[in-house]
């Protein structure tokens, strides 16, 4: 199964996968649904199996060594990213992965400003080593723990994305106010009832002077950082007042 991919898309995503039918799944929702179904950028989900080898089209073989599971075999996985990617494409192919280096927002902001991307799920124990330097792949991670395959966190990385593209959030500024922008965490949000179960909105938030509310906000910003994610402060801010 391969789901087709708009040609005039500006932005392109293609996922390689062994289960094509799980896409586009929550991609065809809500903002990232929206901006897909008006040609905002394309999505492509291919089946690996299709390059499968023999009458069973096999993909994967026992593990060089010994142990458990299975690996993906580079030839097969080889020649599915050359079908998907050929020659001239200038797209960057990720591989998803618990070991990647950890996916940052400032990857995500460089990734939407390019042409799209290419996206492999693994399975099993993982992919044949060889085919990851043979093709070039950037591993990827979401986090410091295992998924069964690369598809949700392939869906994660795209969405991340999509997001970001020209057109696809209603205020360009909800980009750039929230958590991970400029190294903090966003600050808290309010709304009405202005009292709520004893709780009051900050009076700061509703006197209607931007200067102090911009001083409130970046403030709360920087003491949930500290509290929450002191790594993404260097040594000098996490100690400052």
């Amino acid at each position: 199964m391969t789901t087709a991919i708009p040609a005039s898309a500006p932005w392109r995503a293609t996922i390689l996968t062994l289960y094509p039918e799980m896409f586009p799944g929550p991609l065809g929702l809500s903002l990232s649904g929206e901006a897909l179904a008006r040609g905002a950028w394309g999505l492509e989900a291919r089946n690996i199996r299709e390059h499968g080898l023999g009458r069973h089209r096999s993909v994967d073989d026992t593990p060089a060594g010994g142990g458990a599971g299975m690996v993906l075999r580079c030839d097969v996985l080889g020649a599915a990213i050359d079908a998907a990617a050929p020659a001239g494409d200038p797209r960057p192919r990720l591989l998803m992965s618990p070991r990647g280096r950890p996916l940052t927002q400032a990857r995500v902001r460089a990734l939407a400003r390019g042409p799209g991307l290419l996206v492999v799920c693994g399975r099993f124990e993982g992919v044949d080593e060889r085919v990851i330097a043979g093709r070039d792949l950037e591993e990827v991670s979401i986090g410091d723990y295992v998924l069964s395959g690369g598809e949700i966190a392939a869906m994660v990385l795209v969405d991340a994305c999509v997001r970001l593209l020209p057109g696809v959030m209603g205020k360009e500024a909800s980009g750039v106010e929230e958590s991970f922008e400029g190294g903090r965490l966003e600050y808290p949000h309010y709304t009405r009832p202005r009292a709520w179960e004893g709780q009051a909105i900050p009076e700061v938030l509703t006197g209607g002077n931007h200067a102090a509310i911009a001083r409130w906000r970046a403030a709360e910003s920087l003491r949930l950082t500290r509290e929450r994610r002191p790594d993404l402060l260097g040594p000098d801010a996490r100690t400052s007042p």
